[in-house]
């Protein structure tokens, strides 16, 4: 019997691959373009369906508000640490423009930490990171 090949999480989790076989992509482009960012539907490895049912990534729009707000905290209290700054439009230009810039980096792995850590039943399997696995579905569905 052929030994399975174990794919990483960390990498696979940063460059947002499939959380299922960890060898597809599950976005369409790079996190930061002119397109806006685009999720695919499946997984071109092992055909996982991203979006398990209608409205499914509603939740990871409260993931997102979750991450915004520890990213405004923490960068109110480093500008009050580093400046010491009581003046609040300070505050209010830095923050808002931090999290503009940061908003691509929440909306995708918002939805990388919903499918990863917080989806019941969906795990890492490593059968189907093997290179042939959709030509091995295949034939065991054949049998």
């Amino acid at each position: 019997m052929e030994k399975l090949k174990k794919w990483p999480l960390w990498p696979a989790l940063v460059n947002a691959k499939c959380p299922r076989c960890r060898r597809g992509d599950m976005f369409a482009n790079q996190m930061y373009g002119f397109h806006g960012q685009v999720m695919l539907k499946k997984c071109s490895h092992c055909d996982l369906t991203y979006e398990i049912e209608p409205g499914y990534f509603y939740v990871a729009m409260l993931i997102s508000y979750a991450m915004n707000v520890a990213e405004m905290v923490t960068l109110a209290v480093a500008i009050s640490v580093l400046t010491g700054s009581q003046n609040p439009w300070l505050y209010v230009i830095i923050i808002l423009s931090i999290a503009l810039m940061l908003s691509p980096f929440n909306f995708r792995y918002s939805r990388i930490i919903l499918l990863y850590w917080l989806t019941p039943g969906l795990s890492y399997r490593p059968e189907m990171s093997a290179d042939n696995w959709l030509q091995h579905d295949s034939n065991i569905a054949r049998s």
